[in-house]
């Protein structure tokens, strides 16, 4: 065989390698060879890493992702034991197993949205596309119970963009239902799937969901001990670059203006209004820190250094958005002027 013949062969092995598959080249060894746990699990990873997917939406590498998989499948919570792995799966399992391997692969939809779940602060929550899939690290703030940036056990809390009401509920349940949370949305569907969640957890007593753009629906007066704000903060730039998972999950909940600021300026402005006079704005913006560093140069923020890894969640009290509330004010304005 010649160099050229050789090398020609070679490129063809890559070219297969390199060619999306179809449902059934993903789905015939998991229906007719594989058997057990670890082989099925060994075969995603596999196939996740030769096809290049995204990770990033509740795991971080293949294996978490296949793993996650097949547990939602098995209806097994995490983390997985070697019984587990050794275990054999049932032709039903392999078959659904499939059906999601080929559509995580091919279709590069996020693994929480087809198995239906998602984990924040060590709980299980119900997702689909209506909503942004959890994962923010303020999660990290909720369990310390907001510790030491409050001197108090907080009464009432507001989650603003609830999305799942995964915040929400997680702030309820660290507080053992002794404190009053509203949950608010600007989408109805959001807002349905909160509901899923938040009657899943029998909350309904504890977390109100209210349709809001923003504060715009709150009562008048209402005040709250702390202002949890999760907001859309992805700039124009990253929006358009961002891997294809990404964009399976709503434009709404993503995307904030060419700065990724524009909910976090109404927030910043309005906030103020809606907090006891030791209250505290806990709000996350994200890649966008930088850019709110930049618009904001003389305010304080006090970014959180996150010890399990995430950026750009920062702490203002009432007392720092009194006095920094005409530079917010105006760069609200701007927003609200832009969009008429």
């Amino acid at each position: 065989m010649s160099k050229l013949q050789n090398n020609q062969e070679i490129l063809e092995i890559h070219s297969m390698l390199d060619e999306l598959p179809n449902a059934e080249q993903i789905q015939g060894p998991l229906l007719n060879e594989l058997i057990t746990v670890q082989d099925v699990v060994r075969y995603l990873v596999s196939n996740f890493a030769k096809h290049s997917i995204f990770v990033g939406h509740g795991t971080d590498n293949y294996w978490d992702e296949a793993l996650e998989i097949l547990q939602a499948v098995m209806h097994l919570q995490p983390p997985c034991d070697d019984s587990t792995l050794n275990s054999k799966l049932t032709r039903k399992e392999r078959e659904i197993i499939a059906k999601i391997a080929a559509q995580r692969i091919i279709n590069r939809i996020p693994t929480p949205y087809l198995t239906h779940r998602a984990f924040f602060c060590g709980k299980e929550f119900y997702v689909d596309d209506r909503v942004i899939i959890p994962r923010s690290p303020i999660a990290e703030l909720i369990e310390k119970s907001f510790d030491p940036y409050i001197e108090r056990r907080p009464e009432r809390v507001l989650d603003m963009c609830t999305g799942s009401g995964c915040i929400a509920i997680a702030i309820a349940m660290q507080f053992e239902g002794d404190v009053e949370v509203d949950a608010v949305d600007i989408s109805d569907e959001a807002l349905e799937v909160a509901n899923i969640n938040i009657q899943g957890y029998c909350l309904e007593n504890v977390v109100t969901p209210i349709k809001s753009d923003l504060f715009d629906n709150l009562m008048e007066g209402d005040k709250y001990d702390v202002i949890v704000a999760n907001p859309p903060y992805v700039d124009s730039y990253d929006l358009s670059t961002m891997p294809d998972e990404f964009r399976c999950e709503p434009d709404l909940a993503l995307g904030s203006g060419d700065d990724g600021l524009d909910c976090a300026k109404r927030i910043l402005a309005d906030a103020v209004n809606y907090l006891n006079d030791d209250g505290i704005l806990i709000m996350e913006v994200g890649n966008s820190e930088e850019q709110l560093v930049d618009l904001f140069p003389t305010v304080p923020f006090h970014f959180v250094d996150l010890k399990r890894g995430g950026t750009g969640v920062f702490i203002l009290t009432v007392e720092q958005l009194r006095a920094y509330h005409e530079v917010f004010a105006k760069a609200a304005g701007e927003v609200v002027n832009a969009g008429k």
